[in-house]
C-alpha cells in the first residue's frame, strides 16, 4: 500500500500534464482561429466595397454593350473548356519565342553576309551584265515576229545540233585560222594598189606554191559542200517517198 500511493501520484501528473498540453494546443488553435477569422473580417470589410463598385461598373458596361449574362456565362464556360488548348498554344508560343530570339542572330549574320556578298558581284560588274543582257534580250524579242518563233521552234534541234558541231575543236581551230586569214586578207586589202591586178599578174601569182594549195583547198571544199548538199537533197527525196508509200 505504502509503494502504489507514489505510482499512482505520478501516474496522476503525467495525465494532468498531457492534459496540460492538450489544452495550451487547444488553446493555441482557437487563438489562431481567431486571427485567421478576424483577417477574413478584415478582408471581407476591404474588399465588398470594392467588389460591389466594380459589380455596379461591370453591370453598367453590359448594359452599355449590350450582353447578356448568359452570353457571358456561356463565353466563360467555352474559355474553361478551351483552357487546354490555350495552354498548349501558349507553350507552342513560347518555343517559337525562344527558338525566334535564338535565330535572330544568325538571320543577322546571314544578311550581313548577304549585303557583303551583294556588293561584292556589283564590284565584279554583275549587275551590270544582268542589266545589258536584258536589254539584249528585249531587243530579241521585239525583233521577232511571231512566225519566226515558229520557225525557230521548228528549226531548235537543228540549231542545236549544229551549235553542238560548232563547239568541237576542230571546228573552232578552223574557225580561228579562218578569221586569221580574213585579218591578213584586210591587211593585203589595205595595202594593196587602187589599180586591179591584170591578167599575168595573176597567171604570176600561179606560180606560188600557197597561191596553188589555197586553190586546191577551195576546190575540195566546194566538192565536199556539194557532197553534203547532194546528200541532203537524197536524204529529203527519200523521206518523203517513204512518207508517201506509207500513206
Amino acid at each position: 500500500m505504502t509503494l502504489a500511493a507514489p505510482e499512482q501520484t505520478a501516474e496522476l501528473e503525467r495525465k494532468i500534464d498531457a492534459l496540460s498540453e492538450q489544452v495550451a494546443f487547444l488553446a493555441e488553435e482557437a487563438r489562431l482561429n481567431r486571427q485567421r477569422r478576424q483577417r477574413w473580417e478584415d478582408l471581407q470589410s476591404d474588399v465588398m466595397p470594392i467588389a460591389g463598385e466594380a459589380m455596379i461598373v461591370l453591370s453598367n458596361e453590359l448594359e452599355e454593350l449590350d450582353v447578356k449574362v448568359a452570353d457571358l456565362t456561356a463565353l466563360l464556360r467555352r474559355l474553361v473548356k478551351a483552357a487546354p488548348v490555350l495552354d498548349r498554344a501558349l507553350g507552342q508560343i513560347e518555343m517559337y519565342s525562344e527558338l525566334a530570339h535564338d535565330v535572330m542572330p544568325l538571320g543577322g549574320e546571314a544578311m550581313e553576309f548577304a549585303v557583303s556578298r551583294l556588293a561584292n558581284l556589283g564590284e565584279k560588274g554583275y549587275f551590270t551584265f544582268a542589266q545589258g543582257a536584258m536589254q539584249v534580250a528585249d531587243r530579241i524579242v521585239t525583233g521577232f515576229t511571231e512566225d519566226d518563233i515558229e520557225q525557230l521552234g521548228d528549226n531548235v534541234v537543228l540549231i542545236l545540233q549544229t551549235v553542238k558541231e560548232m563547239t568541237q575543236p576542230e571546228i573552232m581551230a578552223a574557225l580561228h585560222r579562218m578569221i586569221e586569214a580574213v585579218q591578213i586578207q584586210q591587211r593585203h586589202i589595205a595595202a594593196e594598189s587602187s589599180e586591179p591586178p591584170s591578167f599575168f599578174q595573176i597567171l604570176k601569182q600561179m606560180r606560188d606554191p600557197e597561191i596553188r594549195r589555197g586553190i586546191a583547198r577551195g576546190l575540195n571544199t566546194l566538192r565536199a559542200v556539194s557532197e553534203v548538199e547532194t546528200a541532203s537533197v537524197a536524204k529529203g527525196l527519200s523521206t518523203t517517198n517513204s512518207s508517201g508509200g506509207k500513206n
